[in-house]
């Protein structure tokens, strides 16, 4: 029973803390509502429900819980942005940066053709997460080296989706390419110790990545707008200030992250990699 709950409280940590920086960023713009705050909630619940018994890990260990908090945290992010980038129909307008497929700022609006660029997309991420099964099959005493090289997979994901996105709008930036990669890389390092599988690394080290580099562009810099509003007036002042109030929730939700991380490289763990 108990390992149940700590996965439905994992889904609702990972959900409240997506949806906390994406209201944060994009209220002021594009307004709140309690529905779309909740989306990635319910949906991060749901996945964890799911994984938790697809996972084989002993959410009891927190070794197991980090990499877990890791793995519902990708997932959602993976299918919402799946579906607002290939699947949903809305007014692009209000974006600077489209978050419809397009091409060079040019937006496919037939559903057809963005849902048939969707399945290629996703068929090549499916590849990738086959390669690193492969390596996780044959691969046992693979090096470090190869270890973080495969756990940043998810980040070289990550940087040729951003660049494509938005390199032709707002261009290249070559230290912004190379930072999902190093991020992930570096969380895969960490994540090795506490499992001993590649895809238990890889993908929960992209989520891991995403919620660093949104709480640093959210709450590091929160007067610049995000990409995606670049130049676009405040619709909803009111939420400069209302936003605030969700600030002690994402700090305390850091915190567990963080103290899960501390409380798993103390406990014994059998990972690809050891601190001792």
């Amino acid at each position: 029973m108990i390992p149940w709950i700590m996965a439905i409280v994992t889904g609702l940590l990972a959900g409240f803390h997506t949806a906390t920086w994406g209201m944060y960023k994009d209220a002021p713009y594009e307004g709140y509502s309690h529905a779309r705050y909740l989306r990635s909630v319910w949906l991060s619940t749901g996945i964890a429900v799911l994984a938790f018994p697809l996972s084989g890990l002993d959410l009891t260990r927190p070794g197991h819980w980090v990499v877990f908090f890791g793995l519902v945290y990708v997932t959602e992010r993976a299918i919402l942005e799946f579906y607002k980038t290939f699947v949903r129909e809305e007014d692009q307008s209000k974006y600077f940066i489209p978050m419809q497929f397009h091409v060079k700022g040019r937006v496919i609006r037939e559903r057809r053709k963005r849902l048939f660029i969707g399945i290629l997309y996703s068929l090549g991420v499916a590849m990738v997460v086959g390669g690193v099964f492969y390596f996780d099959v044959r691969g046992s005493n693979l090096p470090v080296w190869a270890v973080v090289l495969i756990g940043s997979l998810g980040g070289w994901i990550s940087a040729f989706g951003g660049a494509w996105k938005d390199a032709p709008i707002e261009g290249f930036e070559l230290l912004k390419f190379f930072r999902s990669p190093v991020i992930a890389g570096v969380y895969a390092f960490l994540l090795a110790h506490f499992t001993r599988h590649l895809v238990l690394m890889t993908f929960p080290a992209l989520g891991y990545t995403i919620a660093t580099i949104e709480t640093y562009k959210t709450f590091f810099f929160p007067s610049k707008p995000r990409g995606k509003f670049a130049g676009k007036p405040i619709q909803f002042p009111e939420m400069l200030t209302r936003r605030q109030r969700y600030l002690p929730l994402y700090v305390f939700i850091w915190i567990v992250i963080l103290s899960g991380i501390v409380l798993a490289i103390r406990r014994p763990h059998m990972g690809r990699l050891s601190f001792f």
